[in-house]
């Protein structure tokens, strides 16, 4: 069965806040995750909450974003970190530009890896960036 995060075109596995994402389906039946019409709707949601974590909340390192994104209370952050820093070619240690395309695609691609258990199709994540 295709991963959860895929079948909901949510590759960040958002959860469901108060927030009226632009793209959501008219009828949300996952009682957990947001769900979107377009895997474009959910790679933009995903890279501008990442931006909202720099500009409202203070992350500057990718240990930073995934602390937040992804908390120990519901996943191995730690491992999920090093998944994410591999897939960049990175050290936990970097700030990425959050303003910057190639980088928060990438940033956005690695989530989705991680999410989902299969590589994302990058023209889904810069078709989301492209709506920012």
């Amino acid at each position: 069965m295709e991963p959860r995060g895929l079948r909901n075109c949510n590759p960040g596995n958002i959860r469901i806040t108060k927030d009226k994402w632009q793209g959501l389906r008219p009828q949300q039946t996952d009682k957990s995750f947001f769900q979107f019409t377009e895997m474009k709707w959910g790679y933009r949601a995903l890279i501008i909450t990442l931006q909202n974590y720099h500009r409202k909340h203070g992350c500057r390192t990718i240990a930073d974003y995934i602390n937040r994104w992804a908390p120990s209370c519901e996943n191995n952050t730690g491992g999920y970190i090093s998944s994410v820093c591999k897939d960049m070619e990175v050290p936990n240690s970097y700030v990425p530009n959050v303003d910057d395309k190639a980088t928060m695609c990438a940033f956005a691609a690695a989530i989705s890896q991680v999410e989902n258990g299969v590589p994302a199709v990058m023209a889904d994540i810069e078709a989301g960036w492209n709506l920012i």
